[in-house]
């Protein structure tokens, strides 16, 4: 009796025989186009990884969770600090570590297995630029790593709106499941729900692990609750665990404690559901391509046969041919359907995702502005450079969101345009974590923080009321009244107005610097943020017209390859026809079977 794992192995390894007769054929037949598109192909479908980025407020449990997972005690845990930066968990035949640091593409510098846990907690170094850490990366011997799978581990998500959450959020949108975990303390908050409404929105492939069974008696009664608040949500499964006991269990190598700790189930999600998913649809992808280019040589080979079968159609098999060789040509030209919606689209979608980006801004302007008014920022100035922080983290990671899910149907807008599918294109367009971009971005405020000290008060007020006494006495004597000790208490209630009037002028000042601030913030973050998505957009366009340009390419090769076998057809003897059409008839036959077994791959009717 086979296992779902040992299934999709056997699916790999077909999908991977496929793509490989696919190879064959296309050098037998001298197609070094369409042999570069399947090597592609298959260094997707033996190396691509599956990510799993696991997902949670601080002190849920994640490290712990990871670290039962993989059986290695990598991600630090600690009641006092928490996850900082990512920790990427991957295979590795020995274990090895490497920091991440800013650079494009980011830059490694080993360190040691056992340091990690000081670079990724709160208060580790972070370095100055551009030597920032952007995360860690562990390579373990694990079984469970040992196809493909990645486990992210990411900071808290502190809420929807900070900027770990953005960050996570960013995550989230590039990983192919996402693991949501909270404890059994209590049930869902209304900002954990929240975050799993717009992680299910990012990435269909959710669950929720409810931790620490073993410590809280009540935790049945938290996963009931949770149940009826995940049907607002959507499909998303729940798992309770327990990482302490499965940390026993492994270390006791007691079967029975493993099952009681809920980690059976959950290895069973990520290893059959995640994985194995994952894996099926690569080797459903790998089938279709090779069946795509049978197909197209199927082509090509029938055609030359009708010109060689019936030479008083030949002329007709020339014209369809040179038909064909028209609309191909059209295809390549910057005047196809596919590259005006293409390049359409890019320009439409870079003004919304402009427009979007300054609208987003203008909102936390604005509520920054109303924030301002009703605080004194010598006072709050440290929350409210925060607070700006993550909110603008929120807004750019939700403009990146659009910016991807509008990419993404541009992409099948100029597929519908075209006679191949782009399913495989879109996988490799990258849209970016924004986020790490604001790192070059700070908030100068340039506010006098500094309130005034007991004596410079004193000064104000005794300059308010001297002036005061000396006024009033002035005017007494030039009226011939001696007000006396009424001059004293003139002079102390114009002080006391005095020094209220000079701190409400420094208070005023200060707001204005605040605003003026946030503003340069905000300009600065506009620019750099704008410039990217320019950027990023005009790598997509590259990408889909270099895909489309190049499927355009091999059906011209195609067409031109049959054009000339049907044009040479005409010249031989009866004899070279029949020799011919035997061979034909062989290369036909199979190139079907080819074609038949990449269809059992993808499970797609002919």
């Amino acid at each position: 009796m086979t296992t779902p794992g040992s299934d999709v192995s056997a699916l790999t390894a077909q999908a991977t025989d496929v793509v490989d007769l696919g190879v064959k054929a296309c050098q037998a037949y001298g197609r070094a186009d369409l042999e570069a598109r399947l090597l592609v192909t298959r260094r997707t479908l033996t190396h691509a990884g599956v990510h799993i980025v696991v997902a949670g407020e601080f002190k849920q449990g994640k490290s712990s969770l990871v670290n039962a997972l993989i059986g290695s005690a990598v991600c630090p845990v600690d009641d006092d600090v928490a996850t900082a930066v990512p920790t990427y968990l991957r295979y590795g035949t020995e274990p090895a570590a490497d920091l991440l640091l800013e650079g494009d593409p980011p830059r490694r510098s080993p360190i040691s297995v056992t340091d990690v846990g000081r670079h990724v907690v709160e208060g580790a170094p972070t370095g100055t630029e551009p030597n920032r850490v952007l995360g860690v990366e562990v390579r373990l011997p694990r079984k469970l790593l040992e196809s493909g799978l990645v486990l992210v581990d990411t900071p808290g998500v502190g809420g929807l709106g900070s900027a770990h959450a953005a960050a996570s959020l960013a995550a989230v949108a590039m990983a192919d499941a996402v693991m949501f975990v909270t404890d059994a303390s209590q049930e869902l908050t209304r900002s954990e729900i929240d975050f799993l409404q717009q992680a299910r929105r990012m990435c269909p492939a959710v669950v929720c692990v409810v931790t620490k069974t073993d410590f809280y008696p009540a935790w049945r009664t938290i996963r009931d609750l949770n149940t009826g608040h995940l049907r607002a949500v959507g499909e998303v499964p729940l798992i309770p665990v327990s990482s302490s006991l499965r940390t026993r269990a492994v270390k006791a190598n007691d079967a029975g404690l493993n099952a009681e700790s809920g980690f059976t189930e959950l290895v069973r999600f990520v290893a059959e559901h995640v994985g194995d998913g994952a894996a099926r649809k690569r080797a459903a992808q790998a089938g279709a391509d090779v069946f795509g280019i049978a197909e197209q040589l199927v082509g090509q080979f029938e055609a030359e046969r009708a010109a060689l079968a019936d030479p008083a159609a030949a002329q007709r098999v020339v014209s369809d041919l040179n038909s064909v060789k028209q609309r191909v040509e059209e295809l390549k030209s910057s005047a196809a359907k596919w590259s005006q919606t293409l390049s359409d689209g890019i320009g439409d979608l870079t003004s919304d995702i402009d427009h979007d980006l300054r609208a987003r801004v203008r909102t936390v302007l604005q509520e920054a502005d109303d924030s301002v008014d009703t605080i004194d920022p010598a006072d709050m100035w440290p929350q409210m450079e925060s607070w700006l922080q993550s909110r603008i983290s929120y807004e750019l990671l939700a403009n990146y969101t659009m910016l991807r899910e509008r990419a993404d149907a541009l992409s099948l807008d100029v597929a519908d345009h075209f006679r191949e599918a782009s399913g495989a294109i879109f996988d490799q367009l990258a849209v970016y974590n924004p986020t790490p971009l604001m790192s070059g971005s700070r908030v100068e405020h340039k506010i006098e923080l500094q309130k005034m000290k007991a004596s410079k008060q004193a000064m104000v007020a005794l300059k308010s009321a001297y002036g005061g006494v000396l006024m009033f006495t002035m005017l007494g004597a030039m009226t011939g009244i001696a007000l006396g000790p009424i001059s004293l208490g003139i002079g102390l209630v114009m002080g006391h107005n005095g020094l209220r009037e000079e701190k409400k002028r420094q208070l005023t000042q200060r707001r204005t610097q605040a605003r003026n601030a946030i503003r340069r913030y905000c300009d600065e973050v506009s620019f750099v943020m704008g410039k990217d998505s320019r950027d990023t957009l005009r790598r997509i366009q590259r990408q889909l017209r270099d895909h489309y340009s190049g499927l355009a390419e091999e059906l011209a090769r195609s067409n031109q390859d049959a054009l000339l076998a049907a044009n040479a057809a005409a010249k031989q003897t009866q004899q070279e026809r029949d020799s011919r059409l035997r061979d034909l008839d062989a290369e036909l036959a199979r190139l079907r079977v080819l074609g038949e077994r990449a269809q059992a791959v993808t499970g797609v009717a002919r």
